[in-house]
C-alpha cells in the first residue's frame, strides 16, 4: 500500500515545486498547466489505485496547499526587486504636476480658448491647459481654478460673468 502512495506524492511536491518556479521562470502560463496536470494525474493515480477516502485526502490536501503555495508565492513576488515597480514616487524623479500648481488653487483667470471641456486659461500671465467640469464655457470667460487632481488643472465658470 506504501508503495503505491510514492509516486503520487512525488508528483504532489513535483506539482508544488513547479507552481513556484512559475513565480520565479517567465513561461506564459505553460508551467501553471503543466502544474496542473501534475496534480491532476497525481490525484488519478490515489483515486484509481487506492481508495476514495485517500483520494479525498489527496484532494483536501490540494485544496489548501496550492492556494497556500500561490498566496506565498505572489508575497514573494511582491517583495522580489525582479519583478517591476507598480508605482512611482517622488524620490525617484517622478511627480504627477508640478508642485506649483497646488498654488493655483482659488485663483481666477480668463479662459483663451473655448473648453469643451479641455482648452486654455490665462492665470497670472501664464497659460495653462485646463479642464472644466463638463460644461462648455467660451473664450474670454472668467475661470476660478476649482480642483488640482493629479495631472490635470479642473476649473469653473465665476458666477454672474459672462465673456470679459
Amino acid at each position: 500500500m506504501i508503495t503505491k502512495l510514492i509516486w503520487p506524492i512525488v508528483l504532489q511536491l513535483v506539482g508544488v515545486i513547479v507552481i513556484i518556479a512559475e513565480f520565479v521562470v517567465p513561461s506564459a502560463g505553460i508551467l501553471t498547466v503543466i502544474s496542473i496536470a501534475v496534480f491532476g494525474f497525481s490525484l488519478f493515480l490515489v483515486f484509481s489505485s487506492m481508495s476514495i477516502n485517500v483520494g479525498l485526502l489527496f484532494l483536501m490536501f490540494d485544496l489548501i496547499l496550492i492556494p497556500i503555495v500561490v498566496f506565498f508565492g505572489m508575497r514573494l513576488m511582491a517583495a522580489s526587486p525582479a519583478t517591476l515597480k507598480t508605482t512611482l514616487s517622488s524620490k525617484d524623479g517622478t511627480v504627477s504636476q508640478p508642485p506649483e500648481w497646488q498654488a493655483l488653487l482659488g485663483l481666477q483667470g480668463d479662459t483663451l480658448t473655448d473648453l469643451h471641456p479641455t482648452g486654455t486659461v490665462l492665470i497670472n500671465g501664464k497659460r495653462y491647459d485646463v479642464v472644466s467640469r463638463g460644461e462648455y464655457i467660451t473664450k474670454g470667460c472668467r475661470v476660478v481654478v476649482a480642483s488640482v487632481d493629479s495631472n490635470r488643472i479642473v476649473v469653473k465658470k465665476v458666477s454672474g460673468t459672462d465673456n470679459v
